[in-house]
């Protein structure tokens, strides 16, 4: 891993977390994510389950974590389950985790190797009257894949139809989305590692520069302080292009007058940043680009202030909805009839601000965390505004990342990324 190591009490509490909402005599498991093939002898970059990861801090293919606070045996109480390494793995793909380091890694005194588990699991199950299944219930995910946790699922309620079945993701949920000290700190350090990389690229963009071109920059930065590289696919939009929200192929020229819409970010430990700039490829904003820039930026920062314990998330946007009509009513892109005219399903404002303006941030870009229930402290959640105006060819979001306190506004893990009109024009012409 490029990232410094993680004490292993941050893996501890979380497991702590868990297993007090766990039911008695029950056994909860956790599967790593496979390594997904891409032809050949090809594969796609593993990517460690974040549950998983969560839980132990594991970041190697081929592992299982086994938690059951009532075991009979105290060493059986948690488990990790790891791949055995030897000479020839270590010459073909380097070091593996060992028994030593597995528990150096995770906190958990118990570990077997993989080729272990079936025995150990049988035998716990005996013990066992209920089975906590791992599944992905996040309200965007979208798999079409079958996986590890899918199979091992499937395999369970087969092998031990005679067992109840519990879900883990209720607690994870919970738990998941608020953060610990420590959290807070790795992704604070991967907030500065993107900030690193956007005032790299503020001395780097002049009118004739490609998009993909911005891209590299970004991740020479990212990767050079330790990161893996983006938290999520980069949207390098220049002109009209930022009108297309989830704008990838990055292929594209930027011209003299034109914005450039970046909504990129590091990742540093397997957690996000999530940053959105949009800048003046030459240099200077023009009028117009600053009046819709400074209503967006306005946007947030009421948006920003009304993150506070107790509110509730679809509130928030409402609340957000109405300033943001406001904003295009003084921009001249809604009057008063279009307001008057509006339906509940679909705003006037949704014209120009289609999309929702905060999400929970972590582990995931899009984490995990809870919407329906009021705000906590220590929830971090993005900000993100945009106004979208393709009969003008330009698009303007602003994005940080913020950590909701338990009195006061929130705390800007972005507070250091240039976001003002004066400062980011005096950067781009120093």
């Amino acid at each position: 891993m490029k990232y410094s190591p993680i004490d292993s009490n941050l893996f501890v509490k979380n497991r702590k977390k868990f297993t007090a909402q766990m039911k008695p005599k029950s056994i909860a498991v956790f599967n790593s994510n496979d390594i997904y093939p891409i032809g050949a002898d090809s594969t796609l970059p593993f990517e460690q389950s974040r549950d998983l990861f969560y839980l132990c801090g594991a970041d190697q293919e081929e592992t299982i974590l086994l938690l059951f606070p009532d075991a009979t045996d105290p060493k059986h109480r948690e488990i990790l389950f790891v791949r055995e390494t030897n000479d020839h793995i270590a010459v073909w793909e380097g070091p593996k985790l060992t028994k030593e380091h597995a528990t150096e890694v995770s906190g958990i005194e118990t570990i077997y190797w993989l080729t272990e588990f079936d025995k150990v699991f049988f035998d716990l199950m005996t013990e066992a009257d209920t089975i906590y299944f791992n599944t992905n219930e996040h309200y965007r995910q979208a798999v079409e894949t079958q996986t590890r946790e899918d199979r091992f699922i499937e395999k369970c309620k087969k092998d031990f139809p005679a067992h109840q079945w519990a879900k883990s993701n209720p607690i994870l949920q919970e738990i998941r989305g608020i953060k610990e000290p420590e959290e807070l700190d790795i992704m604070q350090t991967a907030c500065d590692i993107t900030e690193k990389g956007f005032r790299r690229i503020l001395e780097f963009v002049k009118p004739g520069v490609w998009e993909y071109e911005i891209e590299a920059e970004f991740l020479h930065e990212f990767v050079r302080n330790r990161s893996k590289g983006y938290a999520y696919p980069p949207i390098i939009a220049a002109g009209n292009n930022a009108n297309v929200l989830h704008y990838l192929v990055n292929n594209q020229q930027a011209k003299d007058g034109d914005m450039i819409l970046l909504d990129l970010a590091a990742e540093y430990a397997n957690y996000s940043s999530d940053m959105t700039r949009t800048i003046p490829v030459n240099g200077r904003f023009t009028d117009r680009q600053k009046e819709v820039y400074s209503a967006v930026l306005r946007v947030k920062n009421e948006a920003t202030k009304m993150l506070v314990p107790g509110v509730i998330w679809a509130e928030f946007h409402k609340e957000v909805g109405k300033i943001m009509t406001s904003e295009l009513i003084g921009l001249g892109l809604l009057d008063k009839a279009d307001v008057q005219n509006e339906t509940p399903d679909w705003p006037a404002y949704k014209k120009y601000f289609m999309h929702g303006t905060s999400h929970h941030i972590g582990l995931n870009t899009h984490d995990y965390g809870e919407l329906k229930t009021p705000m906590k402290a220590n929830m971090v959640f993005t900000v993100e505004p945009g106004i979208y105006i393709p009969d003008e060819g330009m698009g303007v979001r602003l994005e940080d990342d913020v950590v909701i306190q338990e009195t006061g506004e929130p705390f800007n893990l972005m507070r250091n990324i240039p976001i003002e009109i004066e400062e980011i024009e005096e950067l781009m012409n120093a």
